[in-house]
């Protein structure tokens, strides 16, 4: 998750660089919400990562992993040296960040100041794999580096998913009733659906992940890296379309919406009317069972009257047979 917009990093850059010197060197500032020591500091090649002496084993595998992965799709491999801090926990995160971070953000990507704030050892499982996670904000200033500001949200968020392999944000929509029943956006669209949070936000992390890959599919063996080249060049999103791929930027925004719908639509269909018989089922069966006990125990009655119908039926009979022999013997010895 990066930076965006550029205000709102401004408005909490005194307070980050505040509480990341703090956590760099050990100063006063530790009230602001910094670690009690010094912690350990970390560096490889561009990368510094400073972190708790409790975080040190995450600290290095993600500093590893961040020296064997440096490259990403279609760009030039980054040059700029890049602080990342590691907080304790969430509430540490958010006075690291400031108070404009969104509550589901796990960690913040700053290009302007090549840092990232993450989460460490406090992190819960809906924080995700701490390096995919690391990969994602990476990516974020990995293409600041190349582009600058020109990239919007949309495709700044999309790129960062699509180059940390975050495949599952493609799974949302296997089972989302969005591709079944609503229109997909327009770009324009889709970066507005960003700030609006929640469930909505994580939709358009999806379609914007979704975006981007279509982009790098039409490039072929080039990927996205044509693309990316002719957008620096020209810094217009619409020229670089047309000449990476011949076609307008309506067209491939109708193009990406008919893939997207054609791939995904009627597995949406498929997987929601699924759910919905699952359910159905897991109301229905019960009901049934119960239907079909207390019809059950109606026959088992039923048979049981029946039995002591025929009993007494038979009963009946025998004593009008009893009956009528004694008549006959008794009309025989009759003078």
């Amino acid at each position: 998750m990066s930076g965006h917009p550029l205000r709102r990093r401004l408005a909490a850059a005194v307070l980050r660089l505040t509480v990341l010197s703090a956590v760099l060197f050990g100063s006063s500032a530790l009230a602001q919400g910094g670690p009690r020591d010094p912690g350990v500091r970390l560096d490889a090649g561009r990368f510094t990562i400073v972190a708790e002496r409790e975080d040190e084993r995450l600290a290095r595998a993600l500093l590893a992993e961040a020296q064997r992965r440096d490259t990403f799709p279609g760009l030039p491999r980054p040059r700029q040296q890049v602080l990342i801090a590691i907080a304790p926990d969430a509430a540490r995160l958010r006075a690291w960040v400031g108070p404009h971070a969104p509550e589901w953000g796990a960690a913040f990507a700053f290009p302007d100041q090549r840092r990232i704030v993450m989460q460490g050892r406090g992190a819960g499982s809906d924080a995700g794999d701490p390096r995919v996670v690391l990969r994602h904000e990476l990516a974020h200033l990995a293409l600041h580096e190349a582009l600058g500001p020109l990239p919007p949200r949309w495709f700044d968020e999309g790129y960062a998913s699509f180059a940390a392999g975050e495949w599952t944000r493609e799974q949302a929509f296997e089972t989302s009733l969005g591709m079944v029943w609503r229109t997909l956006p327009t770009l324009e669209a889709l970066e507005r659906g960003f700030v609006r949070g929640g469930m909505e936000a994580s939709w358009s992390y999806a379609m914007a992940h979704r975006v981007v890959s279509e982009l790098d599919a039409l490039g072929g063996d080039a990927g996205l890296g044509n693309f990316l080249t002719y957008w620096k060049q020209s810094g217009s999103f619409e020229r670089a379309v047309r000449t990476a791929y011949g076609m307008t930027g309506e067209a491939f925004e109708n193009h990406w919406r008919a893939q997207t719908r054609t791939r995904y639509g009627a597995l949406a269909f498929v997987t929601n009317v699924s759910a919905a018989v699952g359910l159905f089922s897991l109301v229905l069966v019960p009901l049934f069972m119960i239907r079909r006990r207390r019809d059950r125990r109606k026959l088992e009655a039923m048979r049981a009257a029946d039995a002591l119908q025929e009993a007494a039926a038979r009963e009946s009979a025998l004593q009008a047979i009893l009956v009528g022999g004694v008549s006959e013997a008794e009309s025989r010895v009759t003078p």
